[in-house]
């Protein structure tokens, strides 16, 4: 069981705009939002980084570029240099689309060595490294599988889906990827997470990070709730 307040909350919400038609003013909106609402991240295309990193640079808000994404059907190879070349740009936090295909062949020596070298490269940075599994797309089995390759890699979140593919983050999977990575890795949920009830689950399941695009949506929600209910926290039975 956790108390959290209304920043605490904020803080576990990595604000999140991965259009293709993004503008440039868009980008700054969406870290001026970020800082307004001193959400923890912006999640954004890996070409942004450079103009995000700029936008909150001297703040506690960190900019996470998304590699191989949303598909994840580049070599390793590739995704190694999109990695480093983000963190050049100012990067301070990875996530990374695995190799479906390779899952789905049950190649799992190969998905241990992307995500080993993915993450040997961020926490060389200095910065966390979370590894996208893209769950629509698997079975329960696929799920665990990759999810003990993190256990033994640890990468510092794993992460249930992208947004862009058929479904998004469910309590089922939050559930079973906490249980299988255990303490030393933690869960990020997002894909469809829209409102604070589905909010509040996610992280009662176990997710320490949620990334949305309706953060200010479910921000104001909670703080309209705490407001109506006269508290300044919500206690959540996380687990913890």
């Amino acid at each position: 069981m956790s108390v959290y307040t209304l920043d605490d909350f904020a803080r576990l919400i990595d604000h999140t705009d991965l259009h293709a038609d993004a503008t440039r003013e868009d980008m700054v909106q969406l870290c001026k939002e970020a800082k307004e609402y001193h959400f923890k991240m912006v999640a954004i295309n890996q070409v942004q980084s450079k103009l995000c990193a700029e936008q909150l640079a001297g703040t506690d808000i960190d900019t996470g570029a998304a590699i191989a994404f949303p598909l994840g059907q580049t070599t390793i190879e590739a995704k190694e240099f999109e990695t480093q070349n983000a963190i050049d740009n100012g990067a301070n936090e990875i996530d990374y689309v695995i190799n479906i295909t390779e899952l789905k062949a049950k190649n799992y020596a190969y998905i241990e060595d992307e995500m080993t070298r993915i993450v040997k490269i961020c926490h060389a940075a200095g910065i966390p490294c979370k590894v996208i599994f893209e769950n629509p797309y698997l079975t329960k089995d696929e799920i665990k599988q990759v999810a003990l390759i993190a256990k033994r890699v640890q990468p510092d979140f794993i992460k249930t889906a992208t947004g862009f593919g058929p479904s998004g983050a469910t309590v089922e999977d939050v559930r079973l990827m906490k249980a299988t990575v255990g303490p030393d890795v933690k869960v990020k949920a997002a894909g469809g997470i829209r409102n604070s009830d589905d909010f509040l689950a996610m992280i009662a399941a176990g997710a320490q990070r949620i990334g949305t695009s309706s953060g200010i949506k479910i921000i104001n929600a909670l703080k309209e709730r705490m407001a109506t209910d006269g508290v300044t926290s919500i206690e959540v039975d996380d687990g913890r």
